[in-house]
Parts: C-alpha cells; sequence; structure tokens
C-alpha cells in the first residue's frame, strides 16, 4: 500500500523536541539497566576472542546486520581480525569463509529469524564456536550458540513499537563493551591504534614524526664554517625543494638554519658582504627542533606555536636525520 504524502506538521518545534526526548530517554533508559545487569558472559566472550587464532567472522540479518557490520569493524580497527558475512550470501557459497580456527558473532534480537538460524545447522557440522548476542537465551540462536551475551527483553522506542531502535542500540553497546574490554586485555596502545588509521586527521595525530619527514638525503646540509655563497653555490638542489639549509659543526650536530628568506633579506638590505662571511654568524642559532620518535601532532604544535615552515628532525645527540616541512603536513590533512 503506497503511503499517503505526508503533510506538513501540526505540531510545534517544542513538541518536535519532547517526542525527540522520550526517543532519547526511552534509549537511555535500556542502556542503564544494561549496564547494571550485564551478562556474566560477557567474561567468557573477552577470553574466547583473545583464545581465538582465526577471525571473528559477524553476521546478522536486517537492522543487526548493520550493527553487526560497525562491530565488525571496531574489533579489525583494535586488534581482532574480524569480518562481516551476510547470512543470505553464507548459505549460497560464503559459508567456505569461515575457517576452522574462526569465531562466529552471531546478531539477533528474537534469536528466530530464518535467515540466522538456518546457518546454525551448518556451523554445528564444522564445531564452530557461536557468540549469540540476543534478547533472552530461551530462542534458537541462544539454544544453539557456545555462549550468549543477553540484552533483556526491551520495548522499542518506535512509536509503533515497531522499528528496531532500542534493541539495535543495546546490541551496538554491548558489542562495543566486547571489543573495548578485549583490545584493553590484549593491551592495544595508541601506536596499535595508528597502525590500522594511517589516514586523515586521526592518522596525522598518531603517527611520528619519521613518518612524515623528508630523510636527510633529500635535505640542504652544510657546514657551519662556510660561507652563504659557498653555501649555496653547493648545495645540491633537491627534487622536493625545501626553503631551509641545516647547518652542522664538525661533529655533525646541528648548529643551526639559514632559509631562502634570510638570503632573500640580505639581498633586498644589499648586505652583500654578508655573502662572504661564515654562515654560522647570521644563522639562526639553537633553532627548534623535534626529536626522533615524537608524534606528529606534537611536530604540528611547534609549527603553529612558533609560526615556522620547517622543523629539523634530530636524534638524542641533536644530529640532524631530516626536516619536517609545513607543506608535506598541509599535504596529509582532509582537503576541507
Amino acid at each position: 500500500m503506497a503511503l499517503q504524502k505526508a503533510e506538513r506538521p501540526q505540531w510545534n518545534t517544542f513538541e518536535c523536541l519532547r517526542r525527540a526526548k522520550s526517543i532519547v530517554d526511552a534509549e537511555l533508559a535500556a542502556i542503564e539497566k544494561l549496564s547494571n545487569q550485564l551478562p556474566v558472559t560477557l567474561a567468557d566472550a573477552v577470553q574466547m576472542l583473545l583464545d581465538c587464532t582465526g577471525s571473528v567472522i559477524v553476521t546478522g540479518i536486517g537492522k543487526a546486520g548493520w550493527i553487526g557490520q560497525k562491530i565488525s569493524a571496531s574489533l579489525a580497527s583494535t586488534g581482532t581480525r574480524s569480518h562481516f558475512l551476510h547470512p543470505s550470501e553464507a548459505i549460497h557459497g560464503d559459508l567456505g569463509r569461515i575457517g576452522d580456527d574462526d569465531i562466529v558473532l552471531m546478531l539477533s534480537n528474537s534469536g528466530n529469524t530464518p535467515e540466522i538460524t538456518q546457518l546454525l545447522g551448518p556451523l554445528a557440522k564444522r564445531k564452530i564456536p557461536i557468540i549469540a548476542i540476543s534478547a533472552t537465551t530461551d530462542n534458537e540462536v541462544a539454544q544453539a550458540a557456545t555462549l550468549v551475551l543477553n540484552y533483556g527483553k526491551a520495548n522499542e522506542a518506535c512509536h509503533l513499537g515497531l522499528a528496531p531502535s532500542t534493541t539495535t542500540t543495546l546490541m551496538l553497546v554491548l558489542g562495543d563493551a566486547l571489543c573495548l574490554v578485549t583490545a584493553q586485555e590484549r593491551q592495544f596502545s595508541s601506536m596499535n591504534f595508528a597502525t590500522f588509521h594511517p589516514g586523515g586527521t586521526l592518522g596525522l595525530k598518531l603517527s611520528r614524526v619519521e613518518e612524515i619527514m623528508r630523510p636527510l638525503q633529500q635535505c640542504r646540509i652544510a657546514s657551519e664554517d662556510q660561507t652563504v655563497r659557498q653555501v649555496f653555490s653547493t648545495v645540491t638542489s633537491m627534487k622536493r625543494r625545501s626553503g631551509v639549509v641545516l647547518l652542522t659543526d664538525q661533529s655533525g650536530t646541528l648548529r643551526g638554519l639559514f632559509t631562502d628568506s634570510d638570503l632573500a633579506r640580505l639581498l633586498e638590505s644589499q648586505k652583500d658582504a654578508a655573502l662572504d662571511q661564515p654562515i654560522h654568524q647570521i644563522m639562526t642559532a639553537v633553532p627548534k627542533t623535534i626529536v626522533f620518535g615524537s608524534k606528529t601532532q606534537e611536530a604540528v604544535n611547534l609549527l603553529a606555536k612558533y609560526n615556522i615552515s620547517e622543523l629539523p628532525v634530530v636524534d638524542q645527540h641533536n644530529r640532524p636525520i631530516g626536516v619536517i616541512d609545513i607543506t608535506d603536513v598541509l599535504n596529509l590533512l582532509p582537503k576541507h
């Protein structure tokens, strides 16, 4: 039956927000109830995931399937190898994606949905362990599962009491708890997290300076005892040109910087004699640096704080290893 085109709502903004609040409150109340009655089997489920030598195969149909995809993605990004398997595709050949050392995480509110229950027989034949996330423990999925994470029966927040809302929220919350407790038990660190999130602002924030710096062979480097003229006539131009020359002493320790802008200022002020002076007399001595192994976010903060365009990366003995150029950092940021 075709739905009639909705007329403009007759309620005001206050009434709209009141109804929205009632939905949020209903879901909050269900979460609070779950928080006070968490299934004790959660600890066993965490241990199963820790002991698993294969992958966690997550499956579910309808809205539960979408929640399952999110849980699978969260597992994969926090150290537990995981894939989502659509139940309808599974019975048409994709059961072959499940290995003998895998675990199946099965989401179903009723636990009696045909698309899900038809997987139980084939999984039982192969003795694949099943963790069920369901509303009760007395349904087909729960009865066949190795263990059950039940969140209890709940009324949907939908005004008809039909559209999955409260139940899918509880699935997600319980799935997050399972995922994140497991990550903690794995001692999953921020650096592990960075390994799986190399892109975007998050990847930039968690990365190390050596991952984005220009290595020393791509930098201009010279002795502090050379004259300005010698430095700029002998330093090889690089393909990825940087606007700074790293100046070192005889031991290779970074002593200062001299930039293209410094050279331009000398020429503009007609101080030609300075071109034949030792560059250490006019270089920027004791420049801002960052130590190899530091987080990229620290480097970005220094570039912004001191309004500089180049930041040398040094070792523990202040010997240069590379340079972070602000143009490279900007290229890593999202376009917006």
